[in-house]
């Protein structure tokens, strides 16, 4: 499919606008309106549920007339189905727009069928534009839509001979100062960050996401799973978020729980009981793994048991990328047999129809 350079620059910028949109249970979605000459005419974006979908939000900025013969540039494919706002493939064909170009297919069983519409209406659809981009940046809503929970990034750091603590426990700190300020960043993007008791007693961790020292404008949910109470004078008390604590290791119904709360970005960190714990459950979306170049000995592992009792039965991970950060190395990594976003040939149903009010 060839694509212009105007309508490039036009999905990076909707991918940017999309980025404005709230997050919770409806995508994040960005629009541009291009001229028949590559000029841009008016932008939009996804307000939250029962407000106007990217690309009416778009049109609402121009006159009547104006989008006739123009391009619409959207991060998702045009909707179908009526909600608390009406189908955005109508809105597109009654503003006289003659291409669409998207970049990913809504996963949707209701909302989805919007680019098939189009084209039937002899409207250009041009689809994945930016896929890969766009496919990342929806990745956690697509995974609550399809899954009915969170998307969960298990996150641990390691000495180089796979080590987690040393013999006494302690690991503040296996990796560097670049690691670490990677680890506030991912922190930052989460929705929720989830340790285990074990961990909440012996670091006694903030759990706050900091940027170049400072208060990240964004703060992820505290959570803490297991039987033991916090002390009264824990750090995750002074918190800008109040504790969630489950006395429970029933991570399906804390990741349904979660969810339902509008949390779907979850960040575990440990330790490596529950980090093994959601992967042994397969829980995991995705894996990043800080090594560092130290060695310590014992029996202090990383990762326990994850429920792999042959070498056929081990859990094969897709490296997504491998990052020097000082002297660590970073391990992105996802489960080859899962996908960010299936091809729309082979999708499994999605856990539940959208919501009134949903996309």
């Amino acid at each position: 499919m060839a694509f212009t350079e105007a309508e490039r620059l036009a999905m990076a910028r909707a991918l940017e606008l999309a980025a404005r949109g709230p997050r919770g249970r409806n995508p994040q979605v960005g629009a541009v309106i291009l001229s028949p000459s590559g000029v841009v005419l008016a932008e939009g974006w996804h307000r939250g549920a029962g407000t106007a979908h990217a690309e009416v939000d778009a049109l609402s900025h121009l006159p009547d007339g104006a989008a006739h013969g123009a391009t619409a540039v959207v991060t998702l494919e045009p909707c179908n189905h009526t909600g608390l706002t009406g189908p955005c493939a109508e809105a597109l064909l009654a503003a006289g727009i003659t291409r669409v170009v998207y970049a990913v297919d809504d996963p949707g069983v209701a909302s989805g069928g919007g680019a098939e519409r189009l084209a039937a209406s002899d409207v250009d659809v041009a689809p994945h534009l930016l896929r890969d981009e766009a496919a990342a940046f929806l990745e956690a809503w697509v995974t609550s839509f399809r899954l009915g929970r969170p998307h969960v990034t298990v996150k641990w750091a390691q000495s180089l001979d796979g080590r987690g603590a040393a013999a006494d426990g302690t690991s503040q700190w296996i990796t560097g100062p670049e690691a670490r300020a990677d680890v506030h960043r991912h922190r930052a993007a989460a929705d929720a960050i989830i340790v285990g008791t074990g961990t909440a007693l012996f670091d006694d961790p903030a759990l706050t996401a900091r940027i170049d020292g400072e208060l990240a404008e964004h703060q992820p949910v505290p959570v803490v799973i297991g039987t033991r109470a916090l002390p009264r004078r824990a750090k995750l008390h002074d918190h800008p978020h109040e504790p969630i604590v489950y006395g429970t290791r029933d991570l399906q119904s804390v990741l349904a729980d979660l969810r339902d709360r509008g949390l779907h970005r979850v960040f575990v960190e440990g330790g490596p009981a529950l980090a093994s714990a959601f992967l042994e459950a397969g829980l995991a979306d995705r894996l990043l793994a800080y090594v560092a170049p130290v060695l310590l000995g014992g029996d202090r592992l990383s990762v326990t048991d994850i429920g792999v009792g042959t070498i056929g039965d081990a859990r094969r991970l897709r490296i997504d990328s491998v990052t020097t950060l000082g002297d660590d190395i970073l391990f992105d990594a996802r489960f080859r047999e899962r996908r960010a976003w299936p091809d729309s040939s082979a999708a499994p149903a999605a856990h539940t129809a959208p919501e009134e009010g949903e996309r």
